[in-house]
């Protein structure tokens, strides 16, 4: 277990719709931000993709991969003087099937997608993404992305039954993959967990963290798992992940407890058992200090928001 285990987990992707683009230059189209996370599959030709908050056009060729998970607002077209005509006027009611764009002049298809998933769940993880995450065809990591992808291509490109639940779960894997190639191009250049898990000595200390947390872990226990001295690892861990050892456990099984408050029928005793506390009452009273409401208030809004 690690850090993305539990996020992933606990993100619980509500759906996924997706739209082919059929496009001959020239061609270009502006899609509209919200709070669902954004991705694309370049499956045949080329073209420009504009973020606002990256300086420059990236160029897609065939193969790439892209996903804004902050749900931001972008471009796509075939050369950067291309107008533009927005996606609710070219989509509408085409979700889940083929649209048809632009002039006669060079094809590309690209699949055009987002996705819902619960927000707060995702916050540890969205906190550490940068606008964009651009995955490459050539890259070694991107490698096991491409048969998700293919797959997809085949589904949006030739639908079947059942096609639309397939879509909504290899959505949810591309954005796995998708960050894990992030996360391996980057490696120790990263901030927070996601560079602590690439350290080769505070990493191991997090995963044992994430596969036991109901253990009474103290620095002394988890310097041990990264093979350093107390204080070295102290050091180490808040110059890797930004927070001391135990204030990252504390942040982690609150959001561990939260999640299973609002996932889950567990009493509120089982649950302060599982992320580490003997007593109700303590959990009750860190649970409220950091998340800001009892852990049954937090159950009672998780719900509601999931019927919203």
């Amino acid at each position: 277990m690690d850090p993305l285990d539990d996020v992933f987990a606990a993100m619980r992707v509500r759906s996924a719709l997706y739209a082919r683009l059929e496009a001959r230059a020239p061609w270009g189209v502006s899609l509209a931000g919200g709070e669902s996370a954004r991705f694309g599959l370049v499956v045949r030709g080329s073209c420009l993709l504009e973020v606002p908050g990256v300086a420059q056009p990236v160029a897609l060729a065939a193969g790439d991969c892209y996903v804004l998970a902050h749900g931001t607002p972008y471009v796509l077209r075939d050369h950067p003087d291309t107008p533009t005509v927005s996606c609710a006027s070219v989509v509408r009611d085409r979700i889940g099937g083929v649209v048809d764009l632009g002039g006669t002049g060079t094809a590309a298809s690209v699949i055009c997608g987002w996705f819902h998933f619960d927000q707060r769940a995702a916050r540890p993880l969205l906190d550490l993404l940068p606008v964009l995450l651009h995955v490459k065809m050539e890259q070694a990591r991107a490698i096991a992305l491409q048969g998700t992808l293919q797959l997809l291509a085949m589904e949006t490109g030739e639908p079947g039954l059942g096609s639309g639940l397939l879509v909504s779960r290899l959505a949810d894997i591309v954005f796995v993959q998708a960050v894990r190639a992030h996360a391996a191009a980057q490696g120790q250049a990263q901030t927070g967990w996601l560079g602590g898990l690439a350290d080769a000595r505070i990493g191991p200390a997090l995963r044992a963290m994430h596969k036991d947390m109901a253990r009474d872990w103290t620095v002394e226990t988890l310097a041990s798992a990264a093979s350093l001295s107390r204080s070295a690892f102290a050091q180490r861990f808040r110059e890797k992940v930004g927070q001391a050892p135990l204030e990252y456990l504390t942040h982690w099984r609150m959001f561990k407890a939260g999640n299973m408050l609002g996932q889950g029928h567990a009493a509120v005793g089982a649950i302060a058992g599982a992320v580490g506390y003997e007593s109700e009452a303590a959990f009750s009273k860190a649970f409220k200090r950091r998340m800001g409401m009892a852990p049954g208030a937090w159950r009672a809004a998780a719900r509601e928001s999931v019927a919203a």
